[in-house]
């Protein structure tokens, strides 16, 4: 409690009460965009936070992811394009119940579910990440390069799309990571004599490049007309029936996106897919989901904002980045000297708590800050994209820049950005590639430790309770998805035996 109220304290000082404002502020601005979601706005906006103090600049990122995940379901609900793949979900009704002229109350339910998760969320983390952090301690090299390669499987696993081009991305993360220094020895490799790489790639640009610029190229030829309705938004608060409605949708979407979030490869957008499909199978008139039913906005809305605050739990205590939304936000910790783990309760805790408290005034200023502003987000939504993206492409390239002032990273930029915008029309996942990337150091090193604790010898694992326990696993979860294609296999053999 007193970690809390201390992070509490620093939050609410003044100035750092106006940089999360304007963080929330920004990153709802740049969220409503349709195609631009959370990853993009945190990716884009990094530089704005370059000469802050670590505390404040964390708190500034921390208001941006808020900010840009409550824009997408705006996005959805108004113009049917969802802002982020955790805004599908929302699109399905709470587009039907702008149609229906009901936007107000579909808006509405969406802020305060979201509230109340992430209050939850807040109140969960601040609970759990003690007794894990003391967990944690005890890890050493050989319990993390078996966390992370969990992580990696479970990520293969729950793969949107081509489980082999998933794999190709984690592959190319993992090889664009070890540009720079060898972790161990420090000799240049994979330089090409080229003095700049000496320290390797920066994620920032990598992130500014794949999810901002090659976002935006994609967006530009892919969303080229759109229809905002412009129905009266007079009523945003749900009626009493609405309350009625959306009550357990609300309770049971809050347990189980922190749940889900928890998950490597988890997080906001599994858990909006998870709680529609419960919410539909639970419903007394699944019949009314797909035509406005409000329940079908506030499950997913709701689950989405508890499995981001769920996501953030292995972050800070375990320093695992479970998506990618996490994996930039551990390059912007990393560039502030801050160190996310087990030892950051110790080392930084005015940062930790102040993260933790950042999350709850962060969603109460959403709430006072949008509600009103829902007619602004509507009128910027009519802005044609080309005049829209421009300034945004300016921005990204000049934040670049002024990273290091080195016209090297705008090179940079640009070749992520067109690799990006190449790997999204190719329909490749880049997710796993940032995540292998911001991974790819440390589960090296912790390889490479372990094989010397071990002297080259993979049986000193065997001497790993908690290690061995969590490669067991991971070999479990890595074989499930066989079973389900013999079975595939076998049952047209089996069928034709039976004639």
């Amino acid at each position: 409690m007193d970690g809390l109220i201390g992070g509490f304290i620093t939050v609410l000082q003044p100035y750092n009460v106006m940089f999360c404002f304007l963080g929330a502020l920004i990153g709802t601005l740049i969220g409503v965009l349709p195609g631009l979601g959370p990853s993009a706005s945190i990716a884009m906006l990094l530089p704005l936070t370059v000469g802050l103090e670590p505390v404040t600049a964390i708190i500034m990122i921390a208001g941006i992811y808020y900010g840009a995940s409550y824009g997408g379901s705006t996005t959805a609900i108004l113009v049917n394009i969802p802002g982020e793949a955790q805004s599908v979900m929302t699109c399905i009704d709470g587009y039907q119940m702008a149609k229906q002229g009901r936007a107000g109350p579909a808006i509405g339910i969406a802020a305060i579910g979201s509230f109340i998760a992430g209050t939850l969320g807040a109140v969960a983390i601040a609970l759990i990440s003690m007794p894990l952090v003391e967990f944690a301690i005890k890890f050493g090299p050989p319990e993390y390069f078996a966390l992370m390669l969990l992580g990696f499987v479970v990520l293969l696993v729950l793969a949107k799309g081509s489980v082999i081009k998933s794999l190709v991305m984690i592959l190319a993360g993992l090889l664009l990571s070890m540009v720079g220094q060898d972790v161990v020895t420090g000799e240049p490799r994979f330089t090409f004599g080229i003095t700049e790489l000496a320290d390797g790639v920066g994620v920032v640009v990598i992130a500014m490049g794949m999810f901002g610029l090659g976002e935006i190229f994609y967006n530009l030829e892919r969303l080229s007309q759109r229809s905002v309705q412009m129905v009266p938004i007079k009523q945003l608060m749900p009626s009493r029936e609405d309350w009625k409605l959306c009550a357990g949708p609300i309770a049971r979407g809050s347990v189980l996106g922190f749940l889900i979030g928890l998950l490597p490869g988890g997080g906001a957008t599994l858990a909006s897919f998870v709680s529609y499909g419960l919410e539909k199978r639970l419903s007394a008139h699944p019949e009314r989901f797909g035509k406005g039913a409000i329940e079908g906005v506030a499950g997913p809305e709701t689950a989405n904002n508890a499995g981001a605050a769920g996501s953030f739990i292995p972050l800070l205590t375990l320093g695992l980045p479970g998506n990618p939304v996490t994996a930039i936000l551990l390059g912007a910790f990393v560039m502030y000297g801050v160190a996310p783990g087990p030892l950051m309760i110790q080392s930084k805790p005015e940062v930790f708590w102040s993260v933790v408290a950042s999350m709850y005034v962060g969603n109460v200023m959403l709430l006072l800050l949008n509600l009103p502003l829902i007619g602004v987000w509507v009128q910027l939504l009519k802005v044609p994209y080309k005049i829209l993206y421009a300034p945004l492409i300016l921005f990204i390239l000049v934040g670049g820049y002024s990273l290091n002032n080195s016209v090297f990273d705008l090179g940079l930029l640009l070749f992520f950005g067109l690799l990006g915008y190449g790997l999204r029309k190719l329909a490749f996942d880049t997710a796993p590639l940032i995540l292998a990337y911001v991974l790819g150091g440390a589960i090296e090193l912790n390889l490479r430790q372990t094989l010397m604790l071990g002297r080259g010898s993979w049986e000193f694992l065997l001497d790993r309770p908690i290690a061995l326990t969590i490669l067991v696993s991971t070999a479990v979860i890595a074989v499930l998805p066989l079973f389900s294609v013999v079975r595939k296999v076998l049952s047209p053999a089996r069928a034709v035996n039976e004639l």
